[in-house]
């Protein structure tokens, strides 16, 4: 019953065990299913089920024929739009990440755009090339296809390379796209929650990091290696600097120009985005103007820029995957599927969210992943979607997907038709483009002090992220990542937060003891709290938290009595003691023995529960023993561990947890577990858990229920806290008075106890 009054309220119950709570109210029984009968619905077929299987997997059946036509179609050409022009630029610069010719990056921002336009489920996201994804195949690239090292730069030996290299990325690509489509296939969208805000924040940074240093060569015009292997960023920063006297000032002054430039612009469009109908599209007018003057001005013979030269016109027919490149790349193409995964699934959650609508991870798996094997057989390179481009399309009023095919065409017009037009753009304006869009990633730097002060252990995931992907490279760099981020939950769970509970404001309200000044601590209990799991790794820890929150351990403690009823057994048969109305008196001197001689070789018999019926008196362990005989005295009766945090407790913390409880037991201390969640009960019964000494009656529901049983098992009369008396006329009832007890005025309870 609850009765509210005013901002209060009062409740009247009785106090529940777990077992009463059970008997008093039926429980329903419940079918949980096994993991056949998982098989058996994910493999069963019906009609419905193959109609929810074919609208899933191809979401645009469900949402083109809702197209709102007149509303949306305006918006989304004039989104397509711009996302294209920027696509067709990002795809350029992005290519020389990937360490290809830039028209290849072209085929990456056209494929992948189609597939997802079928398969994918976002509306607002732009899949393309991504820079960290880009980085990732480049590094795959120069480990299998090294730079010309004979020093012979004909144009049939870079070819030749070019050829080769563009062989390596769409064979990665296409292994990470397979790796992909497997994922969701076999609903391994839950991945993703492995990769924490904390890690990939971390990681795009360094890849950032990553994506600046390797740019370098196209702004200085150096021929510089590629050294994809540990601390190989170091190598190229000394590879640059060794040879900085040799740079092309032309193309360094037009990088800065361009970088100066782009950012300016883009700080514009962040400030007066409410303002302005569009952002400004910096990187075309940029482009154009820069291949505008290189060609006017004739650059690359003037100065000797680098150019991006003729692009090729048209598609190539699709390639199968070469087989001894997967081979070699096995671990990459699954890095680059996960980081893939992960950036853009999170991005198009950002948009779902804004936008309320549904996304499945799943189906964004098969989308990217046979977006991957379709852009990998047309030699394109692993796409995703980068920030800057996802932004554009949802900025300028993107509704739907089609704003994608619309974006597409674009890309389509400049591989086909216009694509000699950027022949003489310098290589060293596409790198500034490239570094112009790390702005927001560079930026996420400001995030290690405000991790600090939320979490330090997202903070130093973050650091540690980004200092294993700067120095190891991004593919070691993100296993040793995820590898550490898990090794924070182990030493999480493992020292969980352990705390000694009081009553606070004598209601049924329970906290740590050491926050509050208006406590109540029943005499001779104390109430336990552990905020973790109990498993293997913690169960140790646990168990010493647990004996320095009581202040003793209970083994030696019985182990000490165990010897003490010896030596008693051993002086009253020697008539060294004898048993009067007052307790036992010496009557000699007593004889002192070695702890070793009183183990007399059996230590395990020190473990078992103390046994006094052989004795003419029964020992109060609490008054003066006699002279010799030392036992720790224990002003502690009762043990409450809250259990409303532990989530799970396995069979190995069981077994310890078990010879914990019995060693408390034997020392006559009555043991309580409270707030267990639902079926540790059953788990423990199937796991023979119980015995004499271990009952399944020491659960309660709360730890108040606890507590107020145990002050009424006890009927502690005396008490200055709380005074228990029988009600006069009734048997089975009582009065509470409480006097600083855990109510603020008297109550009559029959058969029940309110609080």
């Amino acid at each position: 019953m609850v009765e509210p009054v005013g901002n209060h309220y009062v409740i009247a119950r009785p106090v529940y065990s777990e077992n009463a709570f059970n008997e008093e109210h039926e429980k329903l029984h419940r079918y949980h299913k096994t993991f056949w009968d998982h098989l058996k619905l994910y493999f069963s077929c019906s009609p419905q089920r193959a109609k929810r299987i074919a609208l899933r997997l191809f979401p645009v059946v469900s949402w083109l024929p809702a197209y709102r036509f007149r509303e949306w179609v305006l918006s989304d050409i004039i989104s397509g739009i711009n996302t294209g022009l920027v696509a067709v630029l990002q795809g350029l610069a992005f290519a020389l990440l990937v360490n290809v010719p830039p028209s290849y990056g072209l085929y990456a921002a056209f494929f992948p755009v189609l597939v997802y336009f079928i398969f994918g489920t976002s509306r607002h996201i732009s899949v393309g090339p991504f820079p960290v994804l880009s980085l990732m195949v480049g590094g795959v690239v120069t480990r299998l296809v090294p730079d010309d090292s004979t020093g012979n730069g004909n144009s049939t030996n870079a070819s030749a390379i070019n050829d080769e290299r563009v062989m390596v990325a769409a064979s990665v690509t296409f292994l990470s796209g397979v790796v992909q489509l497997l994922l969701g296939i076999f609903q391994f969208g839950f991945i993703v929650i492995y990769l924490s805000q904390s890690l990939i924040s971390g990681f795009t940074t360094a890849a950032a990091i990553h994506v600046l240093v390797s740019q370098l060569k196209f702004m200085f015009q150096l021929p510089v290696p590629g050294f994809n292997k540990p601390f190989g960023i170091i190598y190229t920063l000394e590879s640059v600097f060794s040879q900085i006297t040799n740079s092309n000032i032309a193309d360094l002054v037009t990088s800065l120009i361009v970088l100066l430039i782009v950012f300016v612009v883009k700080e514009m469009n962040d400030r007066y985005k409410e303002k302005l109908p569009a952002p400004i599209p910096i990187e075309l007018l940029v482009t154009i103007l820069a291949a505008l003057i290189s060609y006017f001005v004739n650059l690359e013979e003037k100065f000797n820029v680098a150019v991006v030269g003729k692009l090729e016109e048209g598609f190539h027919a699709p390639v199968a995957p070469d087989v001894g490149i997967l081979q070699n790349c096995i671990g990459d193409g699954i890095s680059i599927a996960i980081v893939g995964f992960a950036v853009a699934f999170s991005v198009a959650k950002v948009y779902s969210i804004k936008h309320d609508y549904p996304i499945d991870g799943n189906q964004e798996l098969i989308a990217f992943g046979l977006g991957n094997i379709v852009g990998g057989s047309f030699k394109g390179f692993a796409s995703s979607t980068a920030l800057s481009r996802s932004g554009v399309q949802e900025s300028t009023g993107g509704k739907t997907q089609i704003a994608g095919i619309i974006s597409s065409v674009i890309v389509l017009v400049v591989i086909l038709a216009v694509g000699f037009l950027l022949a003489p753009l310098q290589k060293s304006v596409l790198a500034s483009l490239a570094l112009g869009n790390l702005k927001g990633m560079l930026m996420q730097f400001k995030e290690i002090g405000i991790l600090w002060r939320k979490d330090k252990y997202d903070c130093v995931i973050w650091v540690v992220t980004f200092l294993s992907a700067i120095f190891l490279g991004l593919d070691i760099g993100l296993a040793a990542a995820v590898a550490f981020q898990l090794l924070t939950v182990v030493i999480r769970s493992q020292i969980p937060s352990c705390t000694v509970l009081a009553n606070v404001g004598r209601s049924n309200i329970y906290r740590n003891r050491k926050d509050y000044a208006d406590i109540y601590e029943p005499e001779g209990v104390k109430i336990f709290r552990c905020s973790s799991p109990i498993f293997f790794a913690n169960i140790e820890f646990f168990r010493e938290k647990l004996i320095t929150a009581v202040g003793f351990n209970p083994l030696r403690v019985l182990r000490k009595r165990n010897k003490a009823l010896r030596k008693i057994r051993k002086m009253l048969k020697k008539g060294e003691l004898q048993v009067t109305p007052k307790g036992l008196i010496c009557m000699a001197n007593p004889t002192y023995e070695s702890e070793e001689e009183l183990d007399n070789n059996k230590i395990e018999e020190l473990d078992q529960p103390t046994i006094m019926t052989d004795l003419p008196i029964r020992i109060n362990w609490n008054t003066d023993l006699p002279p010799g005989i030392n036992v720790p005295l224990i002003n502690l009766h009762s043990i409450i561990l809250d259990f409303s945090s532990v989530s799970f407790l396995d069979f190995s913390a069981m077994t310890v947890l078990r010879k914990t409880l019995k060693e408390f037991v034997r020392l006559d201390i009555d043991i309580y577990i409270a707030g267990a969640y639902e079926g540790l009960l059953d788990k423990l019964e199937r796991s023979a858990f119980f015995d004499e000494e271990i009952k399944p009656s020491m659960f309660f529901l709360t730890i108040h229920d606890a507590v107020l049983h145990i002050l009424l098992k006890k009927d502690i009369a005396n008490s200055p806290k709380l005074k228990l008396a029988e009600e006069k006329g009734r048997s089975s009832g009582y009065v509470i008075i409480p006097r600083n007890g855990l109510r603020s005025r008297e109550c009559t309870i029959p058969t029940e106890t309110k609080f």
